[in-house]
Formats: C-alpha cells, structure tokens, sequence
C-alpha cells in the first residue's frame, strides 16, 4: 500500500503540504488554523478560530474516511493560553457539538507564532480510520 495524500476541496489548497496522509488504517491530519473557505483567518478571537481550525481538521478526517471518533490524539497549538482557558467551557461546547464526547488523547502548547500572523489557533491530529479494504 502506498500513502495516500488527501487535499478535500473544501479546504483552501495546500502549497507545499497535504491536509491529510494516510497508510493503512492510520491518518496525520496537518495543523489546521481557522482559515475559511477564501483562504482568510476568520474574525472573531479564540472562539470563532477554535470553531473554524476544528471543522478544517474534521473536514481533511472525513475527506480521510473517518469520523471524530476515530481520532487518536490531537495537538492544539496556542497563542494565548490564559485566553483559551477563560474560554475553555465555550471551547469544550465546541468540540462536543462538532465532534461528540469520545475524546482523544490530547496536548495544549503554548507557542510564540503560528504560520498566518492572525491565527490563534491550530489543531493538528492522528487517527485511526478502518474500511473494509482494510
């Protein structure tokens, strides 16, 4: 088998990477930050950026063949971790309501930059995706 590269139309088109990769039964998701569909970092602080990163990541997943649940651990990189902590119920609403209640393994790390100077925001993943060619 070889690797599978997977770039969903939906998301702004890679230049340099893939938004997703996978072998076998395995797939890296790339950091996603809260770019919209124009290729722009969306408005709104924390909140609005956590909502956007997260469907990208979950659009590249599904483009993948998988679901929320198959994933296996998420890297959430931060500008601003007090903000994402004065935020965290509303986050946590979030995630419930895009991506349910089987949560991964998961790591918060507060970094100095991310690659857009807008972002706050950028989630990165790994999950398990099985199909019957499996």
């Amino acid at each position: 088998m070889t690797i599978e590269r997977i770039n969903p139309p939906a998301l702004p088109k890679p230049s340099g990477f893939a938004h997703a990769t996978r072998y076998h039964d395995i797939v890296h998701l790339a950091g996603q930050t809260a770019l919209d569909a124009e290729g722009e970092i969306v408005e709104g602080g924390i909140l609005a950026q956590f909502r956007q990163a997260l469907s990208n990541l979950l659009i590249a997943l599904e483009a993948a063949g998988g679901a929320p649940s198959d994933l296996l651990s998420v890297t959430i990189y931060l500008l601003d971790i007090p903000d994402y902590q004065a935020n965290g119920k509303e986050i946590g609403r979030i995630w419930r309501e895009l991506a349910g209640t089987d949560y991964p393994a998961m790591a918060g790390i507060g970094v100095v930059a991310l690659w857009q100077p807008d972002a706050l925001v950028e989630i990165q993943a790994v999950a398990a995706v099985t199909t019957q060619a499996d």
